[in-house]
């Protein structure tokens, strides 16, 4: 049993080293000479700043497409977008509700202001009329142009460069060109999507009963579907006009016919379809979020996980901005409560996207623990582009777990995206309001600033080690403090073409700092490496511990790994060190010390003893690996001792370059010599045995004395003076023999004494009987 559990412990170490060697790390052998920092992987490279460069799943650096600010709304929330032929872009806001209408240069003027808290959802139908959905009433409305009225809209403020927008958000003026009025009323406080088919039908997704409403061009409406879900989130036409819509409650993908029949396309494992996009080749791409409770079944509270409920008070009819969270509260008004989307509102495990197949087969493509999926469109290149929150970043997939992380944007959520001229992407955000343009091409430059290296020890920086293509332009740094900006070197640049040496400072931390420049071929960091040496430090002793009467059981060892030594330390920080089994033997004395090495370097031992009134210490054993050693009390005569624990870091280094440390145990005393019984004497007097006697030992104090009569139980038996104290102890004691009364009876008396570590030593005389 005890050789199988000390190869589980040799195996688990050879697997923790194993899996060291993958970080982005790479350990020497026992920490011994040049090491390099390598950063290549994608979890690796997440650490760092990247802007203008996207990050490969695969591991790596490339451009980013461009991405530039539009329009700085004054809403908090943008839930749609939704643009023309000619790049006008309108926009869905909250915090003020309103319908934002954008020219490609940036100028923007209000179309709409309803008196609810947030317009919704956008579509843009025959003739440029806008529909507009608004929360908590639960109302579309049709937004047109006034006869006569010009194209072009009001000039603003939004006219200031995209800096000065980013700096402050633009107050735009009302547009009085534009009229509303309400199109449709479903009765349900929830209208989540809407989308029109070629006939001009307009289709709108709504909460409470999950039901799917159609509009007719002349303004019939009726139920086109009705689902057994709370909501519906999402909707999206097919090439063959079918339906597809997304739930919240079950996570179900509905392919509804143009006749309103139904079929479950998918279930999703989480709980609500947040985003859809359907390519030319008929794929479904969907996004979920939440996990579903036990039991499924659709939600019951009409509360989905995105949503978070409002409570806003204002006059009547104020257009006050109403912010989630935020109460609002004014003489004689009636608090409004309703529950809608709010991005990073209580969702929870992160985030899917599927791909249905036109044949109905599933596969998931991509998935985050960290980022919510609110949005999903192709760009030029076909590839799917995800808007997430709340870190505001929008992710490129590609294929099954092949994907970009592209770019993070001045925002916590990316919320929507629509097409812009010359093949680019408008994209949305929340917190703040603001659009953006996206690509369609890469950007002329782009920087990744890596995250801070922590080498540990002070060290010297030496060559770097670089795989990449195209016009790339690497920097390093270096600084004692974690923080660059504490005065750390300047950016230094690396001559690449020379195998140059980095030259920056020797110090504790490192930083490098690539700039990728669009040519061709097209710029890519494939991996970076930083060589460094660490100043070597002498190891160091914690503790060193002296048990007598303990024996501690050698190591296995295998593949030149000992367990237990700094051997089995790993160079990425990792330390794993077994136990050392022991065991009860009061002939032998354990020393067991715990010594740590700032290098990780491989460390091997010296123990040293010497005794109480001795100068030179004595060689007990050297050239040990493990971290406890063992021998025979007897080698040692009765007396104190001490012993030392020589650390040395040779085994990792050069002949001379070696460094040491050493640490003294406490002072301990070895006695094996047992106490001595003089002048025992025994006679029978009135009836009792008088026993007399004194114990004696070299070395440690007389514990404790027993007696037997005629061979009967052990009887413990104070000393003369009742403390046991000294060296030499006198016992003087009377008994009356159990065995007869009559004082002629022959008797055999034997004492027992011991002295302080248990050594034992007894003696007996007869009485023979008159």
């Amino acid at each position: 049993m005890k050789s199988a559990q000390r190869l589980f412990l040799f195996l688990l170490t050879v697997l923790l080293f194993s899996n060291a060697s993958g970080s982005g790390l790479v350990p020497s052998a026992f920490g011994e000479g040049t090491r390099t920092w390598e950063q290549s992987r994608f979890d690796e490279l997440t650490k760092g700043t990247a802007t203008g460069v996207a990050i490969r799943n695969a591991g790596g650096l490339e451009l980013a497409p461009t991405f530039k600010s539009l329009y700085a709304t004054p809403s908090t929330y943008i839930w749609a977008i939704a643009a023309d032929d000619a790049g006008i872009v309108y926009v869905a806001a909250g915090a003020p509700a309103r319908v934002y209408r954008i020219m490609p240069d940036g100028k923007a003027t209000i179309i709409f202001e309803p008196k609810g808290l947030q317009v919704q959802a956008l579509q843009i139908g025959a003739g440029g009329a806008i529909y507009a959905a608004t929360a908590p009433d639960g109302k579309v409305y049709k937004i047109e142009r006034k006869g006569g009225a010009k194209a072009e809209p009001t000039k603003t403020e939004a006219q200031a460069g995209a800096s000065d927008r980013d700096k402050d958000a633009a107050k735009p003026t009302a547009d009085p060109s534009w009229s509303s009025s309400i199109y449709f009323e479903p009765g349900t406080k929830y209208i989540w999507d809407m989308a029109l088919d070629k006939a001009g039908n307009l289709y709108i997704g709504t909460g409470d009963h999950g039901e799917i409403f159609r509009v007719t061009p002349k303004g019939e409406h009726s139920v086109f579907f009705k689902s057994d879900e709370t909501h519906i989130r999402v909707l999206a036409f097919d090439a063959q006009e079918n339906l597809i819509a997304g739930s919240d409650g079950s996570g179900l993908i509905y392919r509804i016919s143009p006749a309103g029949e139904g079929f479950v396309l998918y279930s999703a494992p989480k709980k609500e379809i947040t985003a859809m996009a359907i390519d030319s080749t008929g794929n479904v791409y969907a996004a979920a979020v939440g996990e579903k409770k036990s039991g499924g079944g659709s939600s019951s509270s009409g509360v989905t996980s995105t949503l978070l409920t409002m409570s806003t008070s204002a006059a009547p009819g104020s257009n006050a901005p109403q912010v989630p969270g935020m109460t609002i509260t004014t003489p004689s008004s009636p608090a409004v409560a309703g529950p809608f989307p709010f991005p990073g509102g209580s969702a929870s495990g992160g985030s899917d996207v599927y791909r249905i197949a036109p044949d109905g087969s599933p596969t998931r493509l991509w998935t985050s623990r960290e980022d919510i999926v609110y949005a999903l469109a192709f760009d030029s290149q076909g590839r799917l582009l995800a808007g997430t929150g709340n870190r505001g970043h929008i992710f490129a997939i590609t294929g099954l777990d092949d994907f970009s992380d592209l770019l993070k944007s001045a925002a916590s959520q990316v919320t929507a995206f629509a097409h812009a001229p010359g093949g680019g992407v408008y994209a949305a955000t929340s917190n703040l309001g603001k659009v953006f343009v996206l690509g369609p091409g890469p950007g002329a430059e782009g920087t990744y600033q890596s995250d801070v290296f922590d080498a540990k020890i002070f060290s010297r920086w030496g060559r770097a080690e670089f795989r990449g293509v195209g016009n790339v332009e690497l920097y390093a740094r270096s600084g004692n403090v974690d923080n660059p900006d504490r005065n750390w070197s300047p950016w230094k640049k690396i001559d690449l073409g020379k195998n140059d040496e980095t030259r920056i400072p020797a110090a504790r931390y490192a930083q490098w700092k690539a700039v990728l420049h669009a040519g061709n071929p097209a710029p890519g960091v494939d991996s970076l490496a930083l060589n460094y040496l660490p100043k070597n430090v002498a190891p160091e002793i914690d503790d060193v511990t002296v048990q007598v009467g303990v024996k501690y059981q050698p190591l296995p060892r295998a593949t030149g790994i000992s367990l237990g030594s700094d051997s089995s330390s790993l160079s990425s920080g990792t330390h794993f060190e077994a136990p050392t089994p022991s065991s009860r033997d009061r002939d032998s004395v354990g020393v067991r010390w715990s010594a740590h090495d700032e290098n990780d370097d491989q460390l091997v031992y010296s123990i040293f003893y010497r005794g109480d009134g001795q100068t030179r210490w004595l060689l007990l054993k050297d050239n040990l690996s493990d971290k406890a050693y063992s021998f025979d009390a007897s080698l040692l005569p009765d007396g104190g001792y001490s012993v030392k624990v020589i650390a040395s870091d040779a085994p990792s280094h050069s002949p001379g370059e070696a460094l040491t440390a050493s640490k003294e145990s406490r002072r301990f005393e070895v006695d094996t010599t047992p106490p001595r019984i003089e002048n025992l004497s025994a006679v029978v007097e009135s009836g009792q045995i008088h026993v007399s006697l004194r114990a004696f030992d070299s070395f440690s104090p007389i514990k404790r004395a027993e007696y037997s009569i005629d061979a009967g139980e052990w009887k413990y038996v104070e000393p003369a003076g009742q403390l046991s104290d000294s060296k030499t102890v006198n016992y003087d004691f009377r008994v009356t023999p159990e065995t007869s009364k009559d004082s002629a009876s022959e008797h055999v008396v034997v004492v027992r004494v011991y002295d302080r570590y248990d050594n034992m030593g007894a003696a007996k005389t007869l009485i023979h009987g008159k």
